[in-house]
């Protein structure tokens, strides 16, 4: 059964946050509020945190000097996955992500189908791996955000989560270049 093993340390990782959008900013930014707070309670680190266009070049620059940095091992994104002309964070990201995360937007869909119905279909959360760092593309409103946090990315972002979690194989995750494979 899946589950906390209380015996295992728990082991904080350094977390950003990037809010794509036109009209958002610190002050009025609630989604990026909800994942804040939720990456604070759960022990992490809040390691950096911004607002950018709906601009795919800008969202990309600022994920990959992200992706980057010694302090941050996660990043997560939020807005622009819907399917309007400036939603375009899934076409900034997706093309650098070295390995896919299928699941993630399967479970993502999953969790939301029960919240909102068919309405899941008009959100593209996408999620991947860019230079060892875990990336996550999640929807602009508060309570998609909160469904992928409380759903998926507490759980795997948690070292004592059993069976597996993603903390426990971010050692692994550049291992082929130690074998000279690319």
């Amino acid at each position: 059964m899946p589950g906390i093993d209380a015996t295992k340390p728990f082991v904080p990782v350094g977390i950003a946050v990037l809010t794509v959008s036109d009209t958002r900013t610190l002050a009025d930014d609630r989604s990026g509020d909800v994942l804040a707070q939720r990456i604070e309670e759960a022990g992490h680190r809040l390691a950096a945190r911004n607002i950018v266009p709906d601009d795919r070049d800008r969202i990309a620059a600022q994920v990959m000097a992200w992706t980057h940095a010694r302090d941050i091992d996660v990043v997560i994104t939020t807005g622009g996955t819907g399917f309007t002309g400036r939603d375009v964070t899934p076409e900034a990201l997706e093309p650098m992500f070295e390995k896919r995360m299928e699941g993630f937007s399967a479970v993502f869909h999953r969790i939301s189908y029960d919240k909102i119905g068919t309405s899941t279909v008009q959100s593209r959360a996408t999620a991947g791996l860019i230079n060892a760092t875990f990336v996550f593309v999640l929807p602009g409103s508060p309570g998609a955000c909160k469904d992928a946090w409380d759903g998926i990315l507490q759980q795997q972002l948690d070292y004592r989560h059993m069976p597996c979690n993603f903390i426990e194989i971010m050692p692994r995750l550049l291992e082929h270049l130690k074998r000279g494979n690319s």
